[in-house]
């Protein structure tokens, strides 16, 4: 019987190697795994590659993680906020790596991973440091730039309800980069904050297929209330 629940953040980290390509799901805030990051910064793997499409917000999750030093380069779009000092100072230290990918390039190359495409000409970068010892091609006229595939050793994804099959859907704007990373890894850990019997999901609204999904795990909600406190729904 398939039966993909984990019983622990930890029991379902507990194969992440050193060296590995992580995908982190998150715009911003919006989405990103908390319990499964800070589960990841317990679990102890370190010389990590990080994708994502920030580089971490103030003290906590993403920022965390990369504060252990355990992580040696980042792969996003926006590294830089007014409150990204953690990457900041691991940048201009020479201690972090980073690739900067245009936000929709990113997506596309963690898509095209996830559908077995080899690469792809985007017009975007195209004359910018960002397209430096890259091939570049005319097609119609135009100048596009050559794109590879981003694969995932694992992905942390956060979504809203899943089943034993690993069936997810997703709570609005958190879905964001969560469904193409979930296809671009070779495991898959979900977060969600509910377990539905099987058959409880419309297919219609069912986002990410349970193919796609290694590992889900069940965490409380956690509701912010006005003044900054938090506690579980």
């Amino acid at each position: 019987m398939t039966n993909k629940i984990a019983q622990s953040v930890a029991a379902a980290l507990a194969g992440v190697q050193d060296g590995a390509t992580v995908l982190i799901g998150g715009f911003g805030t919006a989405g990103i795994p908390g319990e499964l990051i800070d589960g990841l910064i317990e679990q102890g793997a370190r010389d990590l590659t990080v994708v994502n499409n920030n580089a971490g917000n103030a003290d906590a999750g993403l920022a965390a993680l990369l504060k252990t030093g355990r992580v040696r380069k980042i792969i996003c779009s926006f590294p830089r906020q007014v409150d990204s000092w953690v990457f900041d100072e691991l940048y201009r230290s020479g201690q972090l790596e980073l690739e900067l990918v245009p936000q929709g390039n990113l997506a596309e190359r963690l898509r095209a991973a996830g559908a077995g495409i080899g690469a792809f000409f985007c017009p975007t970068a195209y004359g910018t440091e960002l397209a430096k010892g890259k091939e570049t091609r005319e097609i119609n006229g135009r100048q596009y730039v050559l794109e590879y595939p981003i694969h995932g050793d694992v992905a942390l994804i956060k979504a809203e309800r899943g089943d034993r099959w690993g069936n997810l859907t997703y709570r609005m704007s958190a879905r964001n980069f969560g469904p193409v990373m979930a296809m671009a890894a070779q495991h898959t850990v979900a977060t969600v904050h509910e377990v539905v019997e099987l058959g409880a999901l419309d297919p219609e609204a069912i986002v990410t297929p349970g193919i796609f999904v290694s590992q889900i795990v069940r965490i409380e909600r956690v509701a912010t209330q006005a003044g900054g406190f938090k506690k579980s729904a």
